[in-house]
């Protein structure tokens, strides 16, 4: 199994960290030249590895933590992502409704990666948070995931726990993973939530 990050802003460069500490390698891109981000990389740890947008969406499992706006740019590296899990990282904030053909906005998301499995993830917490060891007082960083398919969502929480995260599933996308989207200019109830599981 293959891992990477689309997008190496604050998020994704917290999710490097998250994989770093574990010593798990991942392939990072953006839109750029892997050039113009490698030192930001090498900062974070070896394990951490620029690549281009067409080599980086080879990987199995990808998390997309791009600006909501910017995945269609991603979409369309691939003519298929079937037999890929995708990793929705991003928040719609303040995109109304409609254009969202008022849907939930990972099953917007989910329109436009064809053929892939979709979990809804590691979205609800800012980046300064997420880029900490989610050991925290002999507890485990709480992650949210929600899916339509239970199967990627078993699989992600699976990623979650060998992160050292605490995974919780919310269900569907459209029921409990509202908890975690964002609707035009108000958040999911659960967004920005820092909670610690222990036991």
């Amino acid at each position: 199994m293959n891992y990477a990050i689309i997008g190496f802003g604050n998020i994704g460069k917290a999710l490097g960290k998250a994989f770093a500490r574990k010593g798990i390698e991942v392939s990072v891109a953006t839109t750029r030249d892997p050039e113009s981000f490698a030192s930001d990389a090498a900062a974070i740890g070896p394990t951490v590895v620029p690549k281009t947008l067409a080599d980086a969406v080879k990987a199995d499992i990808i998390f997309l933590a791009v600006r909501f706006e910017a995945h269609p740019d991603v979409a369309k590296a691939l003519p298929s992502w079937y037999g890929k899990t995708i990793v929705d990282v991003t928040n719609a904030y303040g995109v109304p409704p409609e254009k969202l053909g008022d849907q939930p906005s990972s099953k917007f998301i989910a329109q436009a990666f064809s053929g892939a499995r979709l979990v809804k993830g590691f979205n609800h917490l800012i980046a300064d948070t997420l880029c900490q060891d989610p050991a925290v007082h002999g507890g485990r960083r709480v992650v949210f995931l929600a899916s339509d398919d239970d199967d990627a969502a078993a699989e992600i929480g699976t990623f979650a726990e060998n992160l050292g995260f605490s995974p919780i599933k919310l269900g569907g996308l459209s029921e409990g993973g509202l908890l975690v989207q964002a609707r035009e200019n108000s958040w999911g109830r659960l967004v920005f939530k820092d909670l610690v599981t222990f036991g």
